[in-house]
């Protein structure tokens, strides 16, 4: 049985940090591209960083230089260091395990609020 599990939500005022984790079991985790997305409450969910099986990184426009994802596969465990956090990054953060398009699984979800 395949699991996605975040944690690492929360509340934080601007121009905090948070690190968000994601732990995956019952895929061979090496070989999957994992990533963050995220949906704001209206809007339509985004990716916000991925990370390749070869530690290739992508970021959104609007995180680069504030957010950093990095993988730990003896872990099988996928984190999101959040930093210079803004209002605008307020929303429900997923955690995505991706295998060439063919299996795909999802995260139930961590929210972050950044408000004063």
């Amino acid at each position: 049985q395949v699991q996605v599990v975040e944690s690492g939500g929360g509340l934080v005022q601007p121009g905090g940090s948070l690190r968000l984790s994601c732990a995956a079991s019952g895929i061979r985790f090496v070989m999957y591209t994992m990533g963050w997305y995220r949906q704001a409450p209206g809007q339509q969910r985004e990716l916000v960083a991925v990370i390749s099986s070869s530690n290739t990184t992508n970021y959104t426009d609007s995180v680069k230089d504030r957010f950093t994802i990095v993988r730990d596969n003896a872990k099988n465990t996928v984190y999101l260091q959040m930093n210079s956090l803004k209002p605008e990054d307020t929303a429900v953060y997923y955690c995505n395990a991706n295998w060439r398009e063919y299996y795909v699984y999802w995260g139930q979800g961590t929210p972050v609020t950044v408000s004063s």
